[in-house]
């Protein structure tokens, strides 16, 4: 037996995150570790928390092995319930067959039994891989108060960068009249956040209908699609639903590239950016492993930066953030980089507008990215990457806009 839950959780955390290239070879998006000491799925999972949704299910589909193992029980974030609590749903066979998540309608189509364990009212449908702190029960009580049947929460963004977005034109009531994935020529400026409150019953009548029509148009030989974007949302616009965009006004941070996860870590070590980690009253909840205190040398230099316990550090670290377990040698020099946990930074070696992956070894003298003042050419300039468990060895070079993924 299940006890009702008024509103559960639907987490999407199967993409595969392409875009980060190195830093996803063998783990899933939301499983990238961020600002030290979290990874990318901390935050709606804290924002559950602290919203006080307790049933959470999390689909996973793409390098499940290290986020799974995250997840684990979900003590971290007070989700180890008895009736409720966090769930990982990967893709199962039945007697009809096995099939993957083939997009984001049909990952909760295929979930539609864990959902119906605990006959909610509402389901919350949220990414896994963006930065944000958002309390979830104003967005439910927007719902109710409009008498919604979806609403979706949307973000003011510049101009000039909304064709990168999908785009809700809404009347004066905030009520969704039209939606454009990525339009060229943007008719408003406010962003869908991929983040929706469904109405369940209504929500499950629009699974199943897409995901029968999207079989039948399969079995045509004709296009088909099972996405929020694509399919649930515009079908819902044509058949006249109730359909409302909820305006957020905090720090967001889509992290779907090198440049935007980079950004998002310098982020925080900016006094002007809102997004203070260090609330009492909105904690982001973590799983880490217990190191020792963190330790700085003698003739260390560090200005501006995060460094996280277990590092050790004795050379010099500027506007950096270090995660746990980081060693910079003496003579080591890391600036405007992001070294994530394990990773050892030998002597004599420089890491400037970099990131680093876990458990790899920068060799000494060898020397990773460089600033961008040092290049003839600005469109030459990018951040350099080296992904996880990978060596760089004594003396060698990534330049710019490198992206390593294997020993060199």
């Amino acid at each position: 037996m299940y006890s009702k839950k008024r509103v559960v959780a639907m987490l999407l955390a199967g993409g595969q995150g392409s875009r980060l290239y190195a830093l996803t070879k063998n783990v899933a998006k939301p499983a990238v570790p961020y600002g030290g000491k979290y990874r990318l799925i901390d935050f709606p999972l804290s924002n559950c928390t602290n919203s006080g949704i307790d049933t959470v299910g999390v689909l996973t589909q793409y390098q499940p092995l290290v986020l799974n193992e995250y997840i684990g029980n979900g003590q971290p974030w007070d989700l180890d319930k008895m009736n409720g609590g966090v769930h990982v749903l990967p893709p199962y066979e039945t007697q009809a067959g096995a099939s993957w998540y083939e997009g984001t309608a049909n990952a909760i189509y295929q979930n539609i039994r864990f959902i119906e364990r605990y006959d909610p009212e509402y389901v919350v449908v949220l990414g896994g891989d963006h930065i944000y702190k958002m309390d979830y029960s104003k967005m439910v009580d927007f719902h109710v108060e409009n008498d919604a049947d979806c609403t979706i929460s949307v973000i003011d963004v510049p101009k000039a960068e909304a064709s990168r977005f999908g785009i809700m034109i809404c009347d004066e009531q905030k009520q969704v009249t039209d939606f454009v994935e990525k339009p060229k020529e943007p008719k408003s400026t406010l962003a869908s956040m991929g983040i929706y409150v469904f109405s369940w019953a209504k929500l499950k009548k629009y699974l199943i209908d897409n995901e029968n029509e999207a079989n039948a148009k399969r079995e045509k030989g004709e296009p088909w699609s099972k996405d929020f974007g694509k399919d649930i949302i515009t079908s819902m616009l044509r058949d006249k639903q109730r359909l409302f965009a909820y305006e957020f006004e905090g720090y967001w941070k889509d992290v779907g590239t090198l440049d935007s996860l980079w950004e998002a870590n310098m982020d925080l070590l900016s006094p002007s950016v809102p997004l203070d980690l260090y609330d009492p009253n909105w904690k982001i909840y973590s799983r880490n492993n217990n190191y020792p205190p963190q330790y700085v040398g003698d003739n260390a230099c560090i200005e501006n930066s995060m460094i996280s316990e277990g590092s050790t550090i004795d050379g010099t670290v500027d506007f950096s953030i270090l995660f746990s377990g980081v060693t910079v040698e003496p003579g080591a020099v890391v600036n405007y980089s992001i070294i994530m946990p394990g990773t050892v930074i030998k002597s004599g070696a420089v890491v400037e507008y970099a990131i680093v992956g876990s458990d790899s070894v920068i060799e000494s003298h060898a020397r990773i990215g460089s600033s961008p003042e040092s290049v003839d050419n600005r469109s030459d300039w990018g951040i350099a990457v080296v992904g996880h468990n990978v060596t760089v060895s004594e003396n060698k070079v990534v330049e710019p806009k490198q992206i390593i993924g294997e020993k060199i």
